[in-house]
């Protein structure tokens, strides 16, 4: 069958006969009928459309004449004369705008190798650097491959297949005092005509745009050095040369440009900037020393030093260097010295030969500018010194070292201390303990005498190691350290109970003061109590002479607490608990004490090495440490409460009961009182009614009222002689109560003790039989019987086995694990049994 294939306008077809491989262009518009036989190789496609000032390049171009007629290729098939355009094989065409100014269609074998594209336009700041890929020529010059040149703007570029574009050059500004460094990659001549060498550098000044040539390489661009009348820059040069300002430099040499020389300075290709120099000014009151000074002639004096006096101004030249900088004269008051050191011999202003080494002093009121050959050692001020100030001062020839106080100047009619040229302030160190506890931190200013306020009613021990002896200061005082003196440091107990080394101090109290502590003791029935005791104590200082004795203990207060706590346990261990609880005070007052030859306890304790004296020792409390003891006390305390509230209450009781009775006594006896007083009454009444029937019942009347009379007054004296005895018997009652109850709860109290008392003597003998008993058995066996029972057990059994020719055996159900470290033991004990 046969296909249509329907070709556009400006586009085309190739269209390759696949029985003899020829292929052809068809262009468009066309309707072509394709055969069986036929194959379209590439579109249809749009023709190459090239506008205005593009081009593009084609690969294997077809070969045209002089007419620029395609020329084919003709040749004879099957009686066929075919025709095939000719290519260019690996060739290359640049198609221009100008010269293709209607599309056209790529022949079969044609490629595009690069599509259209603007041609490149070159500015008048720049340049195309091309490169020649084959020999061709180039108008007049003949260009060889690998040939490179310059293409500057502005231009437009017109490409050839020969010429390849290496890269675009734009142009590098100059700008005032800037320069370009530039380098030659080849011998070639510069801008300025001048011929340059390959590798040789050189600088390109002329402001404006600048565009370096094929064979010249920019290095870097130079910024122009500003020189003012304060600054001027130092360069080395790096080869010899001539530079700008006409004068010869060596290779190494180093120089300085000045604003005299230029305004400003950009480095040569053999120069290297080494750095910028400011100006050195000296007012009239200032001076410096330049080491290593270069003279007017340009020849440097290597270790010499040159003073300069203001006022001047000058930059410091390569090399030279300026010790101590810029110093100002120095200014020396009435109280101003100077120490100056000769650092060689010469003579001085006040014509004086010094040698090297000497040392000397100058006194103000004056300005000084020491001279080269003179050294300031230090600057010396005039020491004031009050009576209580010093300061310690070494003597350099002597190597002695002196206190100077106030005293000490006033006595030289001095009042203030300059010291001479051998002498110098001496620090005094002190143990850094010691400054703490004087200072609360390390001093200051160590040439200063030491000086400490010793309080009132303490004492301050200083030893002088030089001479080995000590003095005493008490206070109030002022105490002032000599060169080899030093306090001695208390180390004292503290803590209740005391312990060592808890604090320090310089000062000994001297007392009277208070000190606790807390002892273990242990009773007489291993009763164990801690007692807080308080000590009044004192330092006798009566006799002054013997004062370095106060300084004999360290640790006053352990060795008193000590000596204390022996005696009161001493004391307390020979006396039961029941006694000590109750007369503590006594014993412990007599166990400090002491007793008299009299038998009465010693108000003081005593102790000579150190004329220490212990007046008072007050029992603040006594507390058991054991728990059971403490129970056993608290039982017996409240079992004491309790009587003693119970006969309280009784006495109460009774006191409530007699006044009742005594209140309804003289109530019984104020009523038979008042019936006395009414039957009196009565008496009376019946006497006028007995006088008045006198007459009729005088005989039997009369005696009845009397006999009635003495009758009611007995009863009544009876009734009342009652009740007081029976108010009498209640309070006796009462009484023998109380006491019977308070006896019983003596001996009961009594009772329970001796039962303790009986079972701590049993537990003792018995732990004493059985230690007994046991020493005894030891000593019947004997050592060597107890060394064979220890040893027979592994010896019966390693016999055993030996015997049996058993090695070794273990038994086991499979399930049990085995103990390895004992399974030896249990086989052996087992086959014992068994044997």
């Amino acid at each position: 069958p046969m296909a249509i294939v329907r070709v556009k306008p400006q586009h085309y077809i190739h269209v390759t006969d696949n029985n003899i491989g020829v292929s052809k262009l068809i262009e468009g518009p066309v309707t072509y009928v394709k055969r069986d036989n036929e194959v379209i190789s590439e579109g249809p496609s749009a023709m190459v459309r090239l506008p205005p000032r593009h081009y593009c390049q084609v690969a294997n171009p077809v070969v045209r004449d002089g007419k620029g007629e395609v020329m084919h290729d003709t040749f004879t098939v099957g009686g066929k004369t075919l025709q095939q355009a000719r290519l260019q094989r690996g060739d290359t065409e640049i198609r221009l705008a100008q010269d293709w100014k209607d599309p056209f269609p790529l022949y079969p074998g044609e490629t595009l190798k690069t599509p259209p594209q603007e041609m490149q336009v070159v500015r008048h700041d720049e340049a195309i650097r091309l490169r020649a890929t084959r020999d061709f020529q180039d108008g007049d010059v003949k260009r060889a491959a690998g040939d490179e040149w310059v293409c500057k703007g502005p231009v437009t570029y017109t490409p050839r297949k020969e010429v390849e574009v290496v890269t675009t050059i734009k142009a590098i500004v100059v700008k005032p005092n800037g320069a370009l460094k530039i380098r030659a990659t080849a011998d070639t001549t510069d801008s300025t005509g001048v011929k340059r060498m390959a590798g040789e550098e050189w600088l390109v000044r002329t402001a404006g745009a600048y565009l370096p040539s094929v064979d010249e390489e920019v290095l870097e661009t130079l910024r122009a050095e500003v020189l003012t009348e304060m600054r001027a820059v130092q360069l080395r040069a790096l080869a010899s040369f001539t530079d700008v300002y006409k004068i010869k430099r060596r290779a190494g040499a180093e120089w300085l440009v000045t604003i005299d020389m230029a305004e400003t300075h950009i480095c040569e290709v053999h120069e290297e900037f080494v750095n910028q120099v400011n100006l050195t000014t000296l007012t009239h009151r200032q001076f410096c020393m330049v080491a290593d000074p270069i003279d007017d002639s340009g020849v440097q004096h290597f270790g010499k030093v040159e003073l300069r006096r203001g006022e001047a101004k000058f930059f410091l030249k390569p090399g030279e260097k300026l010790e101590g900088g810029v110093q100002d004269v120095v200014i020396l008051t009435e109280d101003d010295h100077l120490l100056l050191r000769a650092l060689k011999e010469f003579t001085d202003a006040t014509n004086t030969k010094r040698k090297a080494g000497e040392n000397w002093l100058i006194s103000g009121p004056c300005d000084f500018i020491p001279p080269v050959e003179v050294e300031i050692v230090e600057r010396r001020n005039t020491i004031p010194l009050e009576d209580n100030e010093g300061v310690y001062v070494r003597d350099l020839n002597t190597g002695r070292v002196e206190m100077f106080t106030g005293k000490t100047l006033a006595a030289a009619n001095q009042k203030s201390l300059v010291l001479q040229p051998h002498q110098r302030l001496w620090e005094k160190e002190l143990p850094l303990e010691t400054e703490k506890l004087l200072f609360g931190a390390p001093r200051v200013d160590r040439t200063l005498v030491v000086t400490v306020k010793a309080a009132h009613n303490t004492a301050m021990q200083v030893f002088d190691y030089k001479t080995k002896k000590s003095r005493v200061v008490f206070g109030p005082d002022m105490v002032m350290l000599g060169p080899d003196e030093d306090f001695t440091v208390l180390s004292l107990s503290g803590g209740k109970p005391k312990k060592q080394d808890a604090f320090r101090d310089v000062a000994l109290q001297l007392g009277p003061e208070l000190s606790r502590d807390i002892l273990l003791v242990e009773t007489k029935d291993h009763a164990r109590l801690a007692v807080k005791l308080g000590y009044n104590w004192y330092f006798d200082v009566s006799d002054k002479s013997k004062a370095s004795k106060l300084f004999t203990v360290r640790d006053f207060v352990g060795d008193m607490c000590m000596a204390i706590a022996s005696r009161v346990r001493a004391c307390v261990a020979a006396t039961a608990f029941d006694e000590f609880h109750k007369h503590s005070g006594d014993i412990i007052q007599a166990a400090v004490f002491g007793r008299t030859e009299s038998g009465e306890v010693a108000t003081e304790l005593r102790f000579p090495a150190n004329n220490l004296v212990v007046s008072a020792v007050d029992v603040q409390s006594v507390e058991p440490t054991d728990t059971k003891t403490a129970d056993s006390l608290f039982k017996s305390v409240q079992q004491a409460i309790e009587i003693t509230a119970q006969a309280q209450e009784m006495a109460a009781r009774n006191d409530r009961n007699r006044m009742d009775q005594k209140n309804a006594g003289q109530l019984m006896r104020q009523q038979l009182k008042d019936q006395i007083r009414a039957e009196t009454e009565k008496q009376q009444l019946l006497k006028c009614q007995a006088e008045t029937r006198a007459v009729e019942t005088c005989g039997t009347a009369v005696a009845e009222a009397k006999a009635r009379m003495d009758a009611h007054r007995i009863e009544g004296e009876s009734e009342v002689e009652q009740a007081a005895l029976r108010a009498q018997a209640m309070a006796t009652e009462s009484v023998a109560e109380v006491e019977g109850l308070r006896k019983r709860h003596e001996a009961e109290r009594k009772h329970q003790a001796d039962l303790y008392e009986l079972e701590l003597s049993r537990a003792k003998e018995l732990a004493a039989i059985e230690a007994k008993k046991f020493t005894e058995t030891v000593q019947a066996f004997g050592q060597d019987t107890i060394i064979k029972i220890a040893k027979s057990g592994p010896e019966l059994q390693g016999e055993m086995l030996k015997n049996l020719g058993v090695q070794n055996f273990i038994l086991s159900d499979g399930t049990t694990p085995l103990n390895l470290f004992t399974g030896q033991n249990s086989a052996m004990a087992a086959l014992s049994n068994r044997v």
